[in-house]
């Protein structure tokens, strides 16, 4: 096995998204390949304190856990090259910025904001490209911490290998002196990944394609700092559903968690997230995280941008579910039951849970389409008035349909195949299709939106309630 330390460094600047969360689940996927041969690292890159959001890192902890993605090394785990707290580790990034001063790659900026824009203006003025670079100072004075330190860049072309996005170049002019500490103390990030990952021997770096840009300037620092990079891997992006922007906030890019209060599976998040830019060249759409640690490679991650489709997420979600024991189904639904339900008990939960489970896209489906096990629902006419062909029957047609349906249906014993019998007998006698029939009898004893099989509802419901709700039916009417 080759060895695999990859790592996820988010900023503790808010909620994870989708757009995170991908790059630490392709991350992970890597690691776990690797066996006892791979390591996965959690490292908070918190040195923006202006953007710095309370609560962050928890949030961060808690919605990979979720996701079923858990670290070996990093935050509140600790390891050899703890802390993994980068403002807890201030001193190694002075150590290493010294070794730049020393070999002459470094120097402390004294220039104001404004005379850095009015070198902006000149060049602007003069239709050339901005380049820090053209400005340094003959003479700089010596860092003592409470100037920015910039890096001193020697300009030249790059070629290299991205894992996915395959062969890459560019010139000397994408090169250009930048920050490696600011003035505040604190290194920048094109600084500081840069000495975590060499310390902590990282052998993968996956981030979005918005970071491939900055790719020379860090090839650059690489070389002065005498460090081999890693493996590089440019993630494509997820884009709103409609293929044009990135998703963003107003596109649907929420808290990762919101989507299990909603009822959602981790395994159907994890892969929806996971096809999202990735396949393993055949048509499979379902993947269970043993597949996916079998079949993940970067080199099957597409180059093109990924849209961000939910209605394809609540279609995986359903086919998760059906892949559940009723057992760990019935766990998971436990915080979703409505207060009778619960009262009722589990025998009588899972009961139902077994019937319907088939029909649930998420579990926050459960009370809608349960409740009428466990309490009396009230007739809602406008469900019938919702229905073109129960409409076009009018009360006069309606009313005798169940009239006879309670006849037959008091008649009948309550096995699933004995009120079939029953269900397709009252066809023949009253001439109506199953479409218009077996709806009317659905909405008069569960008055819900949708259902599962007619004859296992009524089945469960058992015949002194399936009578009861008729009878409250035809008298409503």
């Amino acid at each position: 096995m080759t060895i695999v330390r990859s790592r996820f460094a988010p900023s503790p600047t808010g909620y994870m998204h989708v757009g995170g969360v991908r790059t630490a689940l392709f991350s992970w996927l890597l690691a776990r390949q690797a066996g006892t041969d791979g390591t996965f690292i959690l490292r908070i890159e918190d040195t923006d304190k202006v953007r710095e959001v309370e609560g962050s890192i928890v949030q961060i902890e808690n919605s990979l856990r979720w996701l079923g993605i858990e670290w070996d090394e990093g935050i509140d785990k600790g390891g050899p090259d703890a802390p993994y707290l980068q403002s807890e580790r201030l001193t190694i990034y002075k150590e290493w910025a010294q070794k730049l001063i020393d070999s002459g790659r470094a120097y402390a900026d004294p220039y104001t904001s404004e005379e850095v824009e009015a070198f902006r203006q000149l060049a602007k003025d003069e239709k050339r490209p901005f380049l820090y670079r053209d400005h340094r100072p003959e003479n700089p004075p010596v860092w003592d911490g409470t100037q920015p330190l910039r890096f001193k860049s020697d300009p030249k072309p790059y070629k290299w290998t991205d894992a996915v996005m395959g062969e890459l170049s560019t010139g000397p002019d994408a090169i250009d002196d930048f920050i490696l500490v600011k003035g505040d103390g604190y290194p920048t990030y094109n600084f500081c990944h840069i000495v975590d990952d060499a310390i902590m021997g990282i052998t993968h770096v996956l981030r979005s394609q918005e970071f491939i840009a900055s790719t020379p300037k860090f090839l650059n620092l690489y070389d002065a700092l005498e460090v081999t990079p890693p493996t590089l891997a440019t993630l494509p992006y997820v884009m709103a559903i409609d293929g044009k922007k990135k998703l963003g906030k107003r596109d649907g890019a929420k808290d990762i968690l919101e989507y299990g209060n909603e009822g959602y599976l981790p395994e159907a998040m994890a892969n929806f997230l996971a096809t999202l830019g990735w396949n393993d060249g055949t048509e499979q759409e379902i993947f269970t995280i043993d597949e996916l640690l079998e079949k993940f490679s970067l080199d099957r991650v597409q180059k093109s941008p990924a849209r961000f489709d939910e209605q394809r997420l609540l279609w995986l979600n359903g086919q998760h579910i059906r892949l559940l024991s009723l057992d760990d189904l019935y766990i998971r639904s436990l915080s979703f039951w409505s207060k009778n339900a619960l009262e009722a008990g589990e025998a009588r939960q899972k009961q139902v849970l077994e019937l319907v489970k088939d029909r649930l896209k998420t579990l926050a489906d459960i009370p809608t389409i349960t409740d009428y096990f466990f309490e009396e629902p009230t007739p809602n006419w406008s469900m019938i008035e919702g229905n073109k062909q129960l409409v076009a029957l009018g009360k006069e047609g309606i009313l005798p349909l169940l009239q006879q349906a309670k006849v037959a249906l008091s008649e009948s014993d309550y096995t699933p195949e004995a009120l079939q019998e029953t269900l397709n007998g009252l066809l023949e006698t009253t001439g109506q299709k199953p479409g218009i029939l077996f709806s009317l009898i659905r909405l008069a004893v569960s008055w819900a939106p949708f259902s599962p099989a007619l004859n296992d509802t009524l089945a469960v419901l058992g015949k002194e309630t399936v009578i009861n709700r008729l009878e409250v039916s035809i008298n409503a009417l």
